[in-house]
């Protein structure tokens, strides 16, 4: 039975590279694994005013989507040596209301992506130190890919040896999860 795994992309840009890279791992997807990107752009910030009985239907829409998700992959960026607040909605969105975490004992990991040559290292571990707290055991197999926008060629292909990297990622991950 395979896992259904989420893909939490932290671009909203339609061409960003994170959704790129997103794509990938759902094009290389090992046996076992169903990931699935779940989109978070649409969430209003999180507002505890906002949490009544009838919360916003984004936030509702998002929640119910996690719940049916056995395991998440976070795929981000980095914004000012952190990940975007869009991502940090998103957390925080599923985080609440307190008690009902839709990230507890799911199985995560993360991909940080940039243009740049530091591979996103500040937002990959502002990703862990977020969700490690609210009870997500992370992969410790990590992911940076640096330098991405050299990565695809003028056909949209990634280079084999990136394909590598995250094949690798994947399987890693793959058996992180089903430790859980």
């Amino acid at each position: 039975m395979s896992k259904k795994i989420a893909l939490i992309v932290g671009s909203l840009r339609k061409a960003s590279y994170n959704r790129k890279i997103a794509n990938e791992l759902i094009r290389l997807q090992p046996d076992g694994l169903e990931l699935e990107i779940v989109e978070i752009g649409e969430m209003p910030h999180y507002n505890e005013d906002l949490e009544t009985e009838t919360p916003p239907q984004a936030w509702v829409d998002f929640r119910e989507k996690m719940l049916t998700m056995n395991g998440v992959i976070f795929v981000t960026p980095e914004y000012n040596r952190t990940i975007p607040g869009v991502l940090k909605n998103a957390i925080d969105v599923g985080s609440r209301p307190y008690g009902s975490s839709v990230w507890k004992g799911k199985p995560g990991a993360v991909i940080s992506v940039t243009p740049g040559t530091t591979g996103a290292f500040g937002a990959n571990h502002n990703v862990r130190q977020a969700v490690v707290f609210l009870g997500v055991p992370m992969c410790p197999f990590e992911a940076y890919i640096g330098g991405v926008s050299k990565l695809f060629d003028e056909q949209g292909n990634l280079a084999e040896s990136t394909q590598k990297v995250l094949t690798d990622f994947l399987g890693s991950y793959k058996n992180w999860a089903e430790k859980f």
